[in-house]
């Protein structure tokens, strides 16, 4: 049985209009900004980041809440095996605090799990909050056999499959398994 995803959205930005598109590089450092206010400036050290480290974004599948032209939320899906089946890592999304309550979040993940599903991706797999994910049909029923490359909490363990039974068997290590970014150069210091 396929769970329904579709969510109502309720936005009230004070006549302001929210749009949902593909992330820009110009984006990059208001979506720092943004995660470090969310998520404060350790998030580097979390679980999940290993398996981000180095890596791109699955293709056409990053992407910004806009408002007046000003970055106020943030998705992204990367790929990964779950143990040996193919699926997406979602995370981190992250909206700003006078954008939340507003639909934002919500907005965010009905735009990603839409597009993911579009692409052909069949599960996608996430580490948060169960009663919030539960509402996109997130659960951690088919989770119990998989783990992450470092300390995690099982409870936040969250899977949804976007084509059923696509995590059916799934049981090992969560490994990244995306494009792997160039390696960055040191810059060279300046001749005085």
């Amino acid at each position: 049985m396929t769970v329904s995803r579709k969510t109502d959205i309720a936005l009230a930005l004070n006549a302001t209009s929210l749009a949902i598109r593909a992330e820009k590089a110009s984006d990059v450092v208001a979506r720092e900004a943004l995660l470090d206010a969310c998520f404060g400036e350790n998030r580097h050290m979390r679980t999940c980041q290993r398996l981000r480290d180095g890596r791109a974004p699955a293709e056409g599948l990053a992407f910004s809440a806009v408002a007046d032209e000003h970055l106020i939320g943030t998705l992204r899906l990367w790929h990964v095996n779950a143990g040996s089946i193919p699926a997406l890592l979602l995370g981190p999304l992250a909206v700003g605090s006078p954008s939340r309550r507003l639909g934002t979040g919500t907005a965010l993940m009905d735009h990603a799990l839409a597009a993911a599903t579009l692409r052909g991706h069949r599960a996608v797999i996430l580490l948060g909050d169960a009663p919030y994910y539960a509402r996109f049909g997130f659960s951690g029923r088919k989770m119990a056999g998989l783990s992450l490359p470092g300390p995690f909490e099982r409870d936040r363990l969250l899977g949804l499959e976007l084509v059923p039974d696509a995590l059916v068997g799934a049981q090992g290590l969560i490994v990244a398994t995306g494009l792997s970014l160039p390696a960055r150069k040191a810059p060279r210091p300046r001749a005085a």
